[in-house]
């Protein structure tokens, strides 16, 4: 592996395990530390909860307009179709491909090149366009008001791309799971089993897993502590209302991949006719070690630093071990 760092890490967990707070301990480390002790270079960072903030953007502007919802029966609940958890995977392999290739993006409208990405992406997993059904005089009445969060998306987006790759880590950051009570495997578009294989195979083969381990009492909890009603874009202060903490987040199925998996400490993914063994480290923050990391850097505790830098490292060295075998 080029400069002993991982080329990508997989930061998976339930809602508010503290997957943002571990960016952002990584994004405050200095690069030569991070690079030594954690085998993680300059964070690229992907992201698919911009997508899930958007869709929930659009169904808003066609139930204000009198249209039906798209994507979701309401605000507070999960996807009509649990398929679109693969559509955003596919978002973020555009986004990764983009990356690599450092793609310019040019539109006269910046929401209508989202809503056809998001048709094209949907499309991969068997889900039929929707956007592109919706009629032109509708599609003029809400492209307008979702031109500004299409616009930070893109300028997110675009923010990533690197001069160079050298001693780089792209991090893609995502939250799957099943409905409480649920039984393993979970089944349709459900879960990591799904989601794992919808990723394109240049990232299945450069990947390593960090998984946050909460439980999803832990997951609720945080939540709904953390949930700020004034900034539902926000990556460390978004909450995710209690319908689809039950209904997608209720459960999840990765310590089931672990312990069915072909080769001990990875997930078997299989897809693209290939089989894919990913490491995984496990940072155990069933009980909390990550929410002052939400504070600015000067607020940090030290013994709070220490440990979490304890775990996070542990579950690297984990990840290493059995890394680009």
């Amino acid at each position: 592996m080029e400069n002993n760092v991982f080329k990508v890490v997989l930061l998976l967990a339930l809602p508010a395990s503290g997957k943002s707070e571990v960016r952002n301990f990584m994004a405050n480390i200095e690069p030569e530390r991070l690079q030594k002790e954690f085998h993680i270079g300059e964070n690229l960072q992907l992201d698919d909860f911009p997508y899930v903030h958007f869709m929930r953007c659009i169904d808003n502007e066609m139930e204000r307009i009198g249209q039906p919802r798209v994507f979701y029966p309401s605000d507070a609940e999960p996807f009509f179709n649990d398929y679109d958890w693969g559509t955003l995977v596919q978002l973020l392999n555009e986004d990764y491909h983009d990356l690599m290739n450092r793609q310019k993006i040019e539109a006269d409208s910046l929401s209508r090149w989202l809503f056809a990405r998001i048709d094209a992406a949907a499309l991969k997993c068997g889900i039929s366009p929707r956007m592109a059904l919706i009629s032109e005089e509708v599609l003029e009445k809400i492209a307008p008001a979702l031109e500004h969060e299409a616009k930070l998306i893109l300028d997110q987006k675009l923010s990533q791309y690197p001069e160079d790759f050298n001693n780089k880590t792209i991090v893609i950051e995502a939250a799957r799971g099943g409905h409480d009570g649920a039984e393993m495997p979970l089944t349709g578009g459900f879960g990591y089993q799904y989601s794992l294989a919808q990723f394109c195979p240049e990232i299945l083969r450069d990947s390593a897993i960090l998984y946050i381990w909460v439980t999803p009492e832990e997951s609720r909890r945080k939540n709904f502590a953390r949930a700020n009603p004034d900034d539902p874009g926000s990556n460390l202060f978004h909450g995710v209302p209690l319908p689809v903490m039950m209904g997608d987040y209720g459960c999840d199925d990765m310590e089931y991949l672990r312990k069915t998996s072909e080769v001990a400490d990875t997930v078997t993914v299989k897809a693209y006719g290939a089989t894919y063994h990913l490491p995984i480290g496990v940072f155990d923050n069933r009980i909390d070690k990550t929410s002052f990391l939400r504070e600015d850097k000067e607020k940090w505790d030290a013994e709070m630093v220490a440990d979490v830098t304890e775990g996070i490292r542990s579950a690297t060295d984990a990840m290493y071990k059995n890394y680009g075998k």
